[in-house]
Parts: C-alpha cells; sequence; structure tokens
C-alpha cells in the first residue's frame, strides 16, 4: 500500500511529498498520467534522483518532467516552464518535492498569472 499523501489542488493536478518508486504503480492506479519533479536532485542524502522515478514513472507507462525548483524562490523561467508543462503534459499530474509545499506554490503561481492573464482580455 502507498503512503503517498495526494493533495489536490484541481480536478487535474495534485501534489505530494517526496515519492519512491514502488509508490509510482499507486499513483498510476489513482489515475495520474503524468509526475513532475520539483525537487533537486541531492537535496537530502539517500533521496531516490529524478532519474530512477523517470524510470519507474515511465515502465507504468507515465510521464515523468524534471522541473527542480529550490528554497531560494520562483524565477519567471520556472513558472513559464511549469505553465508550459501543464498545457503538453497528459493529466492529470502529480507533482512533488520534498513536503509539496514547493509544488503547491508553483501550480499556484502558475494559475493566479493565467486568471489575471483572463481577467485582462475579458
Amino acid at each position: 500500500m502507498s503512503t503517498v499523501d495526494l493533495r489536490p489542488l484541481s480536478d487535474t493536478f495534485s501534489v505530494a511529498g517526496q515519492i519512491l518508486p514502488d509508490d509510482i504503480k499507486a499513483i498510476k492506479d489513482a489515475g495520474f498520467k503524468s509526475v513532475i519533479c520539483n525537487r533537486p536532485d541531492g537535496e537530502e542524502p539517500g533521496m531516490p534522483t529524478f532519474d530512477v522515478i523517470r524510470d519507474a514513472a515511465q515502465a507504468e507507462g507515465l510521464t515523468a518532467l524534471y522541473l527542480p525548483i529550490t528554497h531560494g524562490g520562483l524565477s519567471e523561467d520556472q513558472i513559464a516552464e511549469f505553465e508550459k508543462a501543464l498545457d503538453i503534459l497528459p493529466g492529470p499530474i502529480l507533482a512533488y518535492c520534498r513536503s509539496g509545499a514547493r509544488s503547491a506554490m508553483l501550480w499556484t503561481t502558475a494559475e493566479g498569472k493565467a486568471q489575471g492573464q483572463a481577467h485582462q482580455n475579458a
């Protein structure tokens, strides 16, 4: 049984803390089609690298993307790359980092920008 704490932020996007290769089947069984890693490799000793997660995800037919975010904050380039990923990756999408907080902050920032642009275009 998976110990992944999936926290939905929308119908098509959820966040979680660090996942392990053994969690991928449960993530797929929960209906996810893509995984975004927002945790930099080597952030904490003993945690799997993105390559290990990517290989496990691909073995289950999931798409995986590496978009590491440090505690230093978000850059405009990272937000733009994340927005592009949301547009092109098959959903639903699960993003993860150490606790899920950076992934949630990234999604909230991208959603806020999208809503602001929608208001400007209305």
